[in-house]
């Protein structure tokens, strides 16, 4: 694959999922998201694209290292779908849970994603250590933003 279509295929997607989930987040947060109960341990509203704007660009990256093995590398294949998969579900999330305004919702949504990044962080180990290991603050984050959504639905259900 050449240089420019592989950034392009590393980028594009994330930026499409991040660009699409702002858009559906952002009018929320003033109204619904504000007059929600939440627990002392919910971030301040600024640290959310901090965070997000890092992880999606570790993300990109560690596609980046994946698709810049050849091929016909056993294992790669997978390893691009199961990206891919997590990508969908990590977009979703905020279709589910600031769209629908569902933190039931959301946090079906989350867990399938949680399985989901943990399935490409798997996939990405075998091919390239760095890749994976690039994915493990996302899962981390992800896992802070399930326990984050679990309890508001707890708090607010």
């Amino acid at each position: 694959m050449p240089p420019l279509l592989r950034f392009l295929v590393s980028v594009l997607p994330v930026v499409l999922v991040a660009v699409s989930a702002s858009l559906v987040t952002q009018p929320s947060i003033p109204g619904w998201y504000a007059g929600l109960q939440k627990p002392g341990f919910t971030p301040p509203n600024w640290a959310f694209p901090v965070a997000w704007t890092l992880l999606y660009a570790m993300m990109a990256y560690a596609l980046w290292r994946i698709l810049s093995l050849p091929k016909h590398r056993p294992g790669r294949s997978a390893a691009i779908a199961a990206f891919f998969v997590q990508l969908a579900l990590n977009g979703l999330w905020s279709f589910a849970f600031f769209g629908a305004r569902s933190p039931l919702a959301g946090l079906v949504v989350i867990a399938a994603l949680i399985v989901a990044i943990g399935a490409a962080i798997r996939a990405f180990w075998k091919l390239d250590r760095t890749a994976a290991l690039l994915l493990v603050p996302y899962l981390a984050w992800v896992a802070y933003a399930a326990l984050l959504n679990g309890t508001i639905w707890r708090m607010n259900g």
